[in-house]
């Protein structure tokens, strides 16, 4: 403590922050969370119990509190400026040479542990505690996985010979998975395989299919239909021939995982860097769209700077005088404040979406224009 916060002042400041963070963080997950509870009671019947319903809750609140954390983080720092204000310490530690360079700097280092705690739950703790939370209750209510499209998960895929291993080979296959299992097995498994001019090479079903340590794909009951193209003398008028086999077992070399085909059943704004990462080299490796989930990628990279930003949006409050509003008025404010910043950052992210700008640059905006509207609400209350 004493090495991160050397001064007295520092270490009084981020002592009264942390406990109004504190209080501020465990009232907010505890309403959101209590609203959770209300939503998952639609669900509860004799196997999927209410104690499972609020377990199932209860994993999901490392999620709640690192989508909360920005918006406590904001609140608990104006109450401590206006506290301070308001008992005109604060006005003694600008006479003490508290400015607002030093200001900010105390700020950024007041944010480094709650950077520290945010990251721990969004790239460990909500992620595995998510998961865990979905299996249980897939287990108790004995549904599976499925996306929002009735035919199941898609996704394109690399392709390999007519066994379905060996090297990569120009062409493409697109596999589509109607369930996934909570144990990650897959079923109602359909393969479509195109060379490099996209004419059909095959068609492959399988009734179901597991992920084996080799990192390949083991497919039992598989249907597979093979088309050749016969020599003809036209061109525009071609013949195929196709050739139909049954077997009850096929290995299959792909770079579809069990942890691809679970991110594409997750809001990209759940998933940790590491996860976002791996699914935006897939995509790239496939030549599909990367924009949402870079995006999120770049979201969650920036998310540090967004706790500061949060903070140093607090600290002009500190500069207005008591006669300025009561706290309850100046805490208001700053809840609205919060709100509006996270309107803003959903609604430019979909208009960055839809107008395909860089990643980076509809991730940065935000927290930028809002850090900016910080720094000019110190210019203007420093002066009085």
């Amino acid at each position: 403590m004493n090495f991160l916060f050397p001064y007295i002042y520092e270490r009084y400041l981020a002592k009264q922050i942390y406990a109004a963070f504190g209080f501020i963080l465990f009232a907010l997950v505890a309403l959101f969370l209590f609203f959770d509870v209300l939503a998952e009671l639609g669900s509860v019947n004799q196997q999927y119990t209410l104690l499972l319903a609020l377990g199932h809750v209860l994993l999901k609140a490392p999620s709640r509190i690192v989508e909360i954390i920005p918006i406590a983080g904001l609140i608990s720092s104006i109450y401590v400026f206006a506290m301070l204000a308001s008992q005109s310490e604060f006005t003694i530690l600008r006479i003490a040479g508290l400015d607002i360079r030093r200001g900010l700097l105390m700020l950024g280092k007041i944010s480094l542990p709650i950077v520290a705690v945010t990251l721990l739950m969004s790239e460990w703790l909500g992620p595995m505690a998510e998961s865990f939370s979905e299996r249980m209750k897939l287990k108790a209510m004995g549904s599976s996985f499925s996306s929002q499209f009735r035919t199941g998960v898609w996704v394109k895929d690399q392709l390999r010979d007519e066994e379905g291993v060996g090297s990569v080979r120009p062409g493409v296959r697109y596999i589509n998975i109607g369930k996934i299992e909570p144990d990650k097995q897959v079923r109602q498994v359909r393969m479509y395989e195109f060379d490099d001019a996209y004419r059909l090479l095959s068609i492959r079903n399988a009734e179901s299919g597991r992920f084996n340590e080799a990192g390949s794909w083991e497919l039992n009951n598989v249907t597979e239909t093979r088309f050749k193209e016969a020599q003809t003398k036209s061109a525009l008028d071609p013949v195929y021939s196709a050739n139909t086999s049954i077997k009850p077992s096929m290995t299959l070399a792909s770079k579809v995982t069990p942890e691809i085909l679970g991110v594409l059943l997750v809001n990209p704004e759940r998933m940790s860097i590491f996860s976002l990462g791996q699914f935006i080299a897939h995509l790239n490796e496939n030549k599909q769209d990367v924009q949402r989930h870079a995006i999120a990628f770049w979201k969650k990279l920036i998310y540090p700077f967004i706790v500061f930003v949060m903070l140093a949006l607090a600290l002009p409050f500190a500069y207005l005088k008591a006669r300025a509003g009561g706290i309850g008025i100046k805490i208001f404010g700053g809840i609205m404040l919060g709100m509006s910043f996270q309107l803003f950052n959903a609604l430019f992210s979909n208009v960055g979406l839809l107008g395909a700008w860089p990643a980076y640059l509809t991730a940065l905006t935000p927290p930028l224009a809002y850090f900016l509207l910080a720094l000019i609400g110190l210019k203007w209350v420093s002066r009085s």
